[in-house]
């Protein structure tokens, strides 16, 4: 035992580098942020199978969650990515009523809302976006001229007070490639466009590049007098390579849909103002004027791909495809202790929603005494490629029934997704592209910034199937960088910003798994902080099964690996990690932190820093630094210097230092194994799965020391590791 424990310190010692510094900036007018931790550091609480639902909110469970630290929860609003209305109370009234329309949940507390769903719309328009990945279909080519696509009612001159043509609705038809086009045939619904142009896009894709490239109108097409009906338009003398065509619309028939027939009693404007399209055809004409037609027409993935603007969020009981899956309900969100007693970040639905159902929500938690934090409006616009003013347009209207069930409500969003650079849009009137910019703006023109009262988005930094370990080295410029690129935009320093939601990437994999994962964390925790920012969620707070990931690995979100009953195995890097963080770091609980700048003069030679670190001084009066060796090889040996530039005086550790490490020493990752099938056994199985299931060998835990802190003290950062080092100094 004795010669292996020497053989160990005799390899650190080879590995170590000259002995470096880590110097802090304590000048008390450099502080870089104030915060609170169980305001700051929380997690969020998503849509989960319902048996994850009532497994993982039981005490046992939640145990073993609380231990990570994590304080605050913001509940994450799933359904709007799916394009799906939600039925926050499964309770509530229809517009119509024989029992469709627009759903508002009951206000009135009676049975204890387990669970809420989400229910598909049956006039959707976008086949698939960034949130629904390949699930349902458009209603535009899906070759039933009995469904239709239509818009949402809400961006209409009825409740935004605003012309028509300030929010033009549109459809885009995706070919894939360029082919040959020169007519569109579109049979409409009611109402119908009177005023329209089609256009093709001179770029690469008009949703993923949408500054590359201007939308041309085709020469044949502009439409000042629409009867609706079948319209097939020669739109131009001869046939070009088109891959995507837009029809915007600027003006309605306003006349009703076929939820409100002539002889009903039902009067809902809803039903007669926007844009219904019930199928398109585009191709070409011949000479003997047939019209030949190149989309397919499908009512599933394979149709010609669309996308829309909006859509009407009407839908009726049988849109309700599934249970498998639900939000948790806001009784058992409340009443289970995953929120430790701490107020709430919620979310109301708007993309694909109404304001009184948003209002009724509300008006249900304040009579059951939920304390709430903010309110998150809406679930990633930008996702479901909406543009900003009509989301503005949403924003307040919203906005004014939130605000008259409670004017004291923090309002916020719109919870971008995870981008590391502006988000861009096609340019207005005046060539302005910022999507956010041109939000701000919207709420400034009509003197409603008091209604934001914090901004929000998620980050997921990486693509989940290119994590080789250098990514690491982008993290603390990634939050600098996009944090900063939303002040450039126009968000006011007194607006707070918070990460709701966040992770790796948006795609699971192994690497969730690695010690990789841990370090990111911790550089990510401490770059936003040390950024100003002021909350953060990590994702997913609760535990749940592997996921198929990236490049056909298993992967998690969570800090746990689980059995098929939801009972935890085991705790992952993050896991360790998140200790680390809130429970070594910072003090928790309730007391003001300081951030001060800290840096390492330790780099690779290529200019990137091996050793970041994050300095707070807690209300205990302690000190701590939080050192993140990125060095995936190479342990370091540094000193620890603080120094008060104003007075140029310089102070060290004294006395106990508590170290607390999480290194590869304490954790290892070792990968499940997979196997390749050239046709699957079973339907739908994947055509790569795991045979053996991953594992952590060692497990933890986080390895806690103590040493002298002096002026000649050195303190050891193990290859890949995480380290705390919290004391007092020389006075």
């Amino acid at each position: 035992m004795l010669v292996a424990v020497s053989l160990i310190e005799c390899f650190f010692l080879l590995t170590v580098s000259a002995a470096q510094t880590i110097q802090v900036d304590i000048t008390p007018a450099h502080v870089t942020n104030r915060f609170v931790p169980n305001e700051t550091l929380g997690a969020g609480v998503d849509r989960i199978p319902a048996a994850a639902i009532d497994k993982d909110l039981l005490e046992p469970v939640l145990k073993q969650v609380f231990a990570s630290g994590w304080q605050p929860v913001t509940y994450r609003q799933n359904t709007e990515l799916a394009i799906e209305a939600w039925h926050w109370n499964p309770q509530g009234t229809w517009s119509d009523p024989a029992g469709k329309g627009y759903f508002t949940g009951s206000a009135t507390p009676t049975e204890t809302i387990r669970y809420s769903y989400g229910y598909s719309l049956p006039h959707r328009g976008t086949t698939r976006n960034d949130g629904t990945d390949n699930a349902g279909f458009s209603r535009l080519t899906d070759g039933d001229l009995n469904t239709y696509w239509k818009s949402n009612p809400y961006l209409t001159q009825r409740f935004t007070g605003e012309s028509d043509a300030l929010h033009s609705q549109w459809v885009i038809l995706d070919l894939t490639q360029n082919q040959q086009v020169d007519s569109i045939r579109i049979a409409w619904a009611q109402p119908y466009a009177t005023r329209y142009v089609v256009q093709y896009w001179t770029g690469d894709d008009p949703i993923k590049a949408q500054t590359k490239g201007v939308w041309e109108t085709f020469p044949h097409g502009e439409v000042t007098a629409g009867n609706g009906g079948t319209e097939t338009i020669r739109l131009s003398d001869n046939p070009s390579p088109i891959r995507f065509v837009r029809i915007l619309m600027t003006e309605s028939s306003n006349t009703c849909d076929s939820h409100q027939p002539a002889d009903a009693k039902l009067d809902d404007p809803r039903n007669c103002v926007g844009y219904a399209i019930r199928e398109l055809y585009l191709g070409t004409t011949t000479a003997d004027g047939d019209f030949h037609d190149i989309l397919r027409h499908t009512a599933d993935q394979e149709q010609t791909a669309t996308y829309a603007s909006s859509v009407d969020p009407w839908h009726e009981p049988s849109d309700l495809l599934s249970t498998k899956q639900a939000q948790v309900g806001f009784d058992l969100f409340y009443t289970s202790g995953v929120t430790r007693g701490l107020p709430a970040m919620i979310p109301v639905a708007l993309l694909y929603d109404t304001p009184d159902n948003a209002a009724a929500e509300i008006e249900y938690l304040k009579k059951r005494n939920y304390p709430i934090s903010y309110v998150e409006m809406g679930e990633e616009s930008d996702g479901q490629f909406m543009v900003p003013e009509d989301y503005g347009a949403l924003y307040l209207q919203w906005a004014a029934a939130l605000h008259r069930i409670d004017p004291k409500l923090k309002l916020g969003g719109p919870s971008f997704q995870g981008v590391n650079k502006d988000i861009e849009v096609w340019p207005d009137a005046n060539g302005k592209v910022s999507w956010l910019g041109r939000f701000l703006d919207y709420l400034k023109q009509h003197s409603r910034m008091n209604d934001l009262a914090f901004f929000s988005f998620e980050h997921y930094p990486y693509d989940g199937c290119k994590t080789p370990w250098g990514t690491l080295y982008d993290e603390p410029d990634l939050v600098n960088h996009i944090m900063q690129v939303w002040r450039e935009d126009g968000v006011p320093l007194n607006v707070p910003m918070f990460i709701t939601e966040s992770n790796l990437s948006p795609a699971a994999s192994e690497t969730y798994m690695d010690m990789f994962a841990g370090v990111w964390l911790a550089d990510y925790i401490g770059s936003f902080l040390n950024s100003g920012g002021n909350g953060v969620y990590f994702f997913h707070y609760l535990p749940l099964q592997m996921e198929h990931g990236c490049n056909d690995s298993p992967g998690t979100f969570g800090m746990f690996t689980v059995d098929a009953n939801y009972q935890i195995q085991q705790p992952l890097s993050q896991f360790f990690v998140a200790q680390l963080i809130n429970l070594e770091w910072v003090q928790p609980g309730a007391g003001e932190h300081l951030v001060f700048p800290a840096k390492s003069d330790i780099d690779d030679g290529a200019g990137h820093a091996l050793v970041t670190a994050y300095a707070v001084k807690r209300p205990d009066d302690q000190w701590s630094v939080m050192a993140v060796n990125r060095d995936q090889l190479n342990a370091h040996r540094v000193r620890l210097v603080f120094q008060d530039q104003a007075t140029q005086a310089t102070t060290f550790f004294s006395g106990a230092v508590d170290v607390s490490t999480f290194g590869k020493n304490q954790y290892q990752w070792h990968p499940a194994e997979t196997q390749f099938l050239a046709h699957s056994e079973h339907s739908g199985e994947q055509p790569v799965i795991a045979i053996t299931k991953g594992k952590a060998d060692p497990d933890g835990p986080v390895l806690h020391t103590r040493q002298t802190g002096e002026k000649d003290a050195w303190y050891d950062l193990p290859a890949a590791s995480v380290v705390v080092f919290r004391g007092k100094l020389v006075r």
